[in-house]
């Protein structure tokens, strides 16, 4: 599945993305993961965090429209792969923060683009692209704000209802929606896990009949070999 996961910050989009990702690789299913949209890139070292966010509004424009272009052909060439926020969040936040110049965000994001994107990954006529997105209600969002704050922070509590709304018009604006590639997932008063089992049902009419079938597989919870005895597929932990 080529999934495009987006949706306000403390959602829970990161926690599904690993889950996701460790679902796919204990089927030894190869996956390609793009979690770094979101300014500054939580993957880059703290050094270099600290250096994007103080970055010229031009400099974190260009660089942003380049990587929201690079990952069109991300989507395109690597299956089961695993998207946040992409150009939907950078639409969102750069509109909402980008004239408040104490906001790590810019203001000049060339929103004409946001179609075009899309519709050059649906022009490909992939088979299973799902743009899934991932809410939860204000209380769960401000309690996750408390209890794990993020380094940083890109929202603010008083903000919470206009950006879900917000993600909500764009989100309904995007082709996906229109051509029925999307699933809403609400986190609220849920386990990690149980988001998960949800996000795996919601998905299912949306993807593959080979992802189906691999799906529908049983694997062991730990960690296992695969061989072949005499022509047959086995799956073999340590007590095997």
């Amino acid at each position: 599945m080529r999934s495009i996961f987006v949706g306000i910050e403390y959602a829970g989009k990161s926690t599904l993305i690993d889950l996701l990702n460790q679902y796919y690789r204990h089927r030894r299913l190869p996956t390609h993961l793009d979690d770094h949209f979101t300014i500054p890139d939580a993957t880059l070292s703290e050094a270099s965090r600290a250096t994007f966010v103080n970055l010229s509004d031009d400099i974190k424009e260009r660089f942003q429209r380049m990587q929201v272009q690079y990952h069109v052909e991300v989507i395109k060439n690597y299956a089961n792969t695993m998207i946040s926020g992409w150009h939907i969040e950078e639409a969102v936040y750069a509109k909402f923060y980008g004239d408040n110049q104490d906001h790590s965000y810019y203001p000049n994001y060339n929103y004409r683009f946001n179609r075009l994107y899309e519709s050059q990954v649906v022009e490909a006529k992939l088979p299973d692209v799902v743009l899934i997105h991932i809410t939860a209600d204000e209380a769960t969002i401000v309690e996750r704000m408390v209890t794990d704050p993020h380094p940083y922070q890109i929202i603010r509590k008083e903000d919470i209802a206009q950006l879900q709304a917000e993600f909500e018009a764009e989100i309904e604006q995007s082709l996906f929606t229109q051509k029925g590639r999307r699933v809403t997932l609400d986190t609220t008063g849920q386990s990690p896990q149980e988001s998960l089992d949800d996000l795996l049902l919601l998905t299912e009419p949306l993807i593959t009949p080979g992802e189906l079938a691999i799906r529908m597989l049983p694997v062991p919870d730990g960690d296992y070999e695969i061989k072949y005895i005499n022509g047959n597929r086995q799956l073999l932990t340590n007590r095997s």
